[in-house]
């Protein structure tokens, strides 16, 4: 299993949102995020632009089976591209285990229902 970190601007998302859904990615977590990067937005107020040191960027979490990490990175990047500096990072990451509280159903199993895979 992987744990999927995709740091993408938010004006990409619902097309990043889609992207996972095709892939029949259908769990995931999200959140606002602000960081540091090479890139400065500038902020408009009354006609003077103010530099601001954080970005603005969404945040997203998905845990995999080790056979959905390549289709989960190719959606990601694809659907997050512009070309320009700034797109994001993905990272992957090892995950040692995962528990579905409910069933207590450990590793691969806890992240899908076998019902489905019939």
């Amino acid at each position: 299993m992987k744990k999927i970190e995709a740091i993408i601007r938010r004006t990409k998302f619902d097309d990043v949102k889609q992207a996972l859904l095709d892939a029949d990615i259908e769990c995931f977590s999200y959140y606002d995020v602000r960081g540091v990067g090479k890139t400065r937005e500038g902020r408009i107020y009354r006609g003077i632009v103010y530099d601001t040191s954080s970005i603005e960027r969404i945040l997203i979490s998905i845990v995999v089976r080790d056979k959905n990490v390549e289709k989960t990175v190719k959606a990601v990047t694809d659907a997050a591209h512009t070309g320009e500096i700034g797109d994001g990072r993905i990272f992957v990451i090892p995950v040692e285990d995962a528990v579905r509280i409910r069933t207590g159903e450990r590793g691969d199993i806890a992240l899908y229902n076998a019902e489905q895979e019939k």
